[in-house]
């Protein structure tokens, strides 16, 4: 039976068709997958599903009945939870609080039932299978634990249809194979899901349907089981993609980056390893497996402890952001929305920035011409969706708004490029744009340090693979030699 029915659905924002006369169905019981590339349309959808965005024509009809939320709380109360991509969480806010936020047990003189609010959280973090204390700071956890709290604060809401946008992108293989019993368990119970991923073997492990949008347009409905990757992609993209990973770049040259017992405390302890000019050198391990920490400290951001960071043979101190720019480092980080992208500002702010005081300032005066100029080069070079420069990065959708992170180092002309998660949330056709990018720049003797959580990622782009595991390496694998259970093994010692 449908649950939701979109019909002719429309949406137009200046310049740009967003949905052209989409129409759909969602039936009870089912997980009915979303795919298209960045820009498609499917967040569009799933916000004017959501109550945040009104469409400008077509209808909704839930359980038969006319639909329109005026606002998430609307969309909330008639049943439907959405799981951001973006999370949308409070860090400075109990897990517990994050959770039943507006919804807190509280006595007839109006003060919270701690006590019932912790036992709530726990039950419900228990169905995650999430070991997390509902009075830590939300702030406090990784990633890949707020994501899970993000999932949580939608299940707590026992909606009839939740939308899931990207809901693995920071998780690992096993908290996402967790996440895949618990909509098993909502689809026994008759929850309609609505699941948005880049990842082609999730869609063909929970879905039952997939539909294709493109260009604003829907493509084509079928189940899952009627479907190939090939077929999926071609959908998608409306053209072939002849390989998943470009052809390896030339063996690399000399040693540009040296690292030689690198801590951090709590983090990371007696890292050491070398990494060649022309390489791509890939950094494998599970959530907490301090990745990410070595990533910010050799840029500067949380700056190491002990050890030594040589630069073509000459000892350096990364000890600022700006000092590892100095020495020829850009750094892409894994959460574009906390730590990456400028929210509120235009695609042009957001590029420039990184070159800004150095190249782009004469006499205290912005070069404006040369600016526009050189960033609008970059945006089509890296094809990136937009009206404009001066459009807000806000607008775009995340794989364009990556693209743009991946634009302003490249405005640097960095000699080491660190990529931590550089294609999370990013559709099948932008995936390969970037990893064709990352391969042109080795072969030009750019060093790339390439942080992935998807082990083909890893092994399709790099030359070497570190492989790390509670703040440690504890192996190096050669591309010949390395394989998933390899890695694997190494990563849960």
């Amino acid at each position: 039976m449908d649950l939701l029915e979109l019909v002719n659905v429309g949406k137009t924002f200046p310049g740009v068709t967003a949905l052209d006369g989409v129409s759909l169905r969602f039936r009870r019981g089912t997980v009915h997958a979303l795919v298209g590339e960045n820009g498609a349309g499917k967040s569009t959808l799933m916000s004017i599903i959501a109550g945040l965005l009104p469409p400008d024509t077509g209808e909704l009809r839930l359980e038969g009945r006319p639909l329109r939320p005026a606002s998430p709380r609307e969309a909330l109360e008639s049943g439907i939870a959405m799981i951001h991509q973006e999370l949308n969480l409070m860090p400075f806010m109990s897990v517990a609080e994050n959770i039943w936020i507006g919804r807190e047990p509280v006595t007839g003189l109006g003060f919270v039932r701690h006590r019932e609010l912790r036992a709530r959280t726990r039950e419900l973090l228990a169905r995650l299978r999430l070991d997390v204390d509902p009075d830590a700071e939300l702030g406090t956890l990784s990633i890949a634990h707020r994501q899970m709290v993000e999932i949580a604060r939608a299940l707590s809401h026992r909606p009839k249809l939740l939308i899931m946008d990207e809901p693995t992108s920071a998780l690992t293989e096993r908290e996402a194979q967790q996440l895949f019993m618990v909509i098993r368990e909502l689809k026994a119970q008759g929850t309609a899901v609505i699941y948005i991923s880049h990842r082609m073997e999730e869609l063909f492990a929970i879905a039952d349907e997939i539909s294709v949008l493109r260009d604003g347009r829907h493509v084509g409905t079928d189940a899952a089981r009627n479907l190939s990757r090939d077929t999926l992609i071609r959908m998608m993209v409306g053209r072939e993609l002849h390989r998943l990973f470009p052809a390896p770049p030339p063996p690399p040259g000399a040693v540009l980056l040296s690292v030689h017992e690198l801590c951090r405390e709590g983090k990371f302890r007696d890292v050491s390893f070398e990494l060649h000019a022309g390489e791509i050198l890939g950094i494998a391990g599970l959530v907490g497996s301090g990745r990410s920490a070595l990533a910010a400290a050799l840029f500067g951001v949380a700056p190491p402890t002990s050890g030594t960071v040589r630069i073509a043979g000459d000892t350096v101190r990364l000890d600022s952001p700006s000092a590892a720019m100095a020495h020829g480092l850009g750094f892409v980080t894994e959460d574009r929305k906390e730590s990456g992208c400028f929210a509120g500002l235009s695609v042009l702010d957001n590029l420039e920035i990184s070159v800004l005081s150095r190249e782009l300032v004469r006499c205290g005066f912005v070069e404006a011409r040369a600016a526009r100029l050189r960033c609008g080069s970059m945006l089509s070079h890296l094809r990136v969706k937009t009206r404009g420069l001066d459009e807000r990065i806000d607008n775009l959708s995340g794989g364009n708004q990556q693209k743009v992170l991946i634009g302003r180092w490249l405005l640097t002309r960095p000699r080491i490029l660190i990529l931590d998660e550089p294609t999370r949330g990013v559709d099948v056709g932008a995936k390969a744009e970037i990893h064709e990018l990352i391969a042109q720049l080795a072969a030009a003797g750019t060093a790339v340090l390439l942080i992935s959580s998807e082990l083909p990622e890893v092994l399709g782009m790099s030359h070497r693979i570190l492989v790390m595991h509670e703040g440690r390496i504890t192996g190096t694998l050669a591309r010949s030699e390395a394989d998933p259970v390899r890695i694997m093994e190494l990563a849960a010692r």
